[in-house]
């Protein structure tokens, strides 16, 4: 039984080639790795609010910051959870107690700027009193 192999010796027929060309599968690949690189960080979504403007410099972070937001009807969220008035200290002394190496975490603290400034400071207050005095307020920077 003869079998039909390619050879070079053939009525100037070239041999099927067998191998599968991975470039393309990689130059696509690498496409999309730098297309989600791009767009995955202005996918973060938050409570909306309506910041102040300020020209403060950005601040330098070495980890993850806690959030806490106040929208214009006063509701609290930490990190995007709605979290009752009476609950607040006991969910920030949690909070107080993840700090590293006696340090306390990182709080941005939002807030509406329509809101009573005598509401943000109750906010303040109850961060101070957990022991959380590493704390920034957010705002929109000014153009």
């Amino acid at each position: 039984m003869a079998m039909n192999l390619p050879s070079s010796r053939g009525k100037g027929r070239k041999a099927p080639m067998a191998e599968i060309n991975v470039t393309p599968l990689v130059d696509v690949m690498l496409v999309l790795l730098i297309i989600f690189m791009v767009t995955a960080p202005l996918l973060t979504q938050g409570v909306p609010v309506n910041l102040p403007d300020s020209r403060a410099k950005p601040l330098d972070q070495d980890q993850q910051p806690t959030e806490i937001s106040l929208d214009e009807q006063g509701r609290i969220f930490v990190a995007k959870e709605e979290v009752p008035a009476d609950a607040l200290p006991s969910r920030l002394a949690a909070i107080a107690a993840k700090g590293t190496e006696g340090q306390p975490p990182q709080v941005f603290l939002r807030a509406d700027r329509g809101l009573d400034y005598g509401r943000v400071m109750r906010v303040m207050g109850e961060l101070n009193r957990a022991g959380l005095n590493r704390v920034a307020l957010v705002t929109v920077g000014e153009d």
